[in-house]
């Protein structure tokens, strides 16, 4: 078998298509990056849909965090503490130990039956909480640059006659998003590293078809050799996080196209190593 049918047979395997049986014997180099790869679509998909919507709620929390009324302010910063103050791996735990106890038939709501067996499954349970993981420490990070917004911004909006909505999509908000925009730019590229987590969780894989620590420990495991399967998954992690700074060096150049080019602030990775 040549690498093309290696690819053609296995690279869509963790999304349901191609060979069923994965190879048992004389395991090839081509065959660990073909299954790797495919296992990564499952991670660039938790990280791509926790990553897009956790954003918005980052959004609403930072600014329930900025408001003056504690019936808004204190419940973000509750949510935000506990999030950032629990480890992710203890969520995803927590969080599968309790849809678990959802009754299987599903809950009745005003007569209608709404299912609940699918929030065990990884694709949705281990989603929601990435989600909600990221949106904690994302609206750390645009809170900190909200309250940083030079007061003379502000003071400028006022005396234009800007105020409530419009000052803050115009003024505030971009603003805030320039600022926090190098550190959200780390957070992104560690809520990919932190797919492989879903691995380690209860939350089981689709069908048996995993992410692509499955497939490297599957390697491992029949080869009694971790050093080629791993070391793949830390290369294609390596080019997806050379990716995500270059889509957002893109967006970090148009939230800052209208400052000089000497002054504008360039993104700088900066592994977090403890968290």
């Amino acid at each position: 078998m040549t690498c093309w049918n290696t690819i053609g047979d296995y690279a869509f395997r963790s999304l349901g298509y191609g060979e069923r049986l994965l190879p048992r014997t004389d395991f090839t180099i081509c065959q660990q990056f073909t299954l790797i790869g495919s296992g990564m679509i499952w991670n660039i998909y938790f990280g791509v849909l926790a990553l897009a919507t956790g954003f918005f709620l980052a959004n609403a929390l930072a600014m329930a965090r900025a408001a003056r009324s504690p019936v808004l302010r204190k419940p973000a910063d509750w949510f935000i503490f506990v999030f950032r103050g629990s480890p992710l791996f203890i969520q995803f735990f927590l969080a599968y130990e309790t849809l678990v106890m959802l009754p299987r038939a599903g809950i009745d709501v005003l007569g209608i039956t709404v299912e609940t067996a699918w929030l065990t499954k990884a694709w949705a349970g281990a989603l929601i909480v990435l989600f909600l993981n990221t949106a904690a420490y994302s609206a750390e990070i645009f809170h900190g640059a909200l309250m940083a917004i030079p007061k003379g911004d502000l003071e400028a909006a006022d005396a234009y006659g800007f105020s409530g909505w419009k000052k803050f999509r115009r003024i505030q908000w971009p603003t805030m998003l320039r600022l926090a925009w190098p550190a959200y730019t780390n957070e992104a590229i560690f809520l990919f590293h932190a797919t492989t987590l879903v691995f380690f969780s209860g939350f089981p894989a689709f069908q048996q078809r995993g992410d692509a620590l499955y497939y490297a420990k599957y390697f491992a495991d029949k080869t009694f050799n971790p050093f080629v399967p791993y070391p793949i998954v830390a290369f294609y992690f390596i080019c997806l996080t050379l990716l995500v700074i270059w889509l957002f060096g893109l967006m970090n150049r148009r939230l800052n196209r209208h400052l000089p080019a000497n002054v504008r602030p360039r993104i700088r990775v900066r592994p977090q190593l403890i968290r």
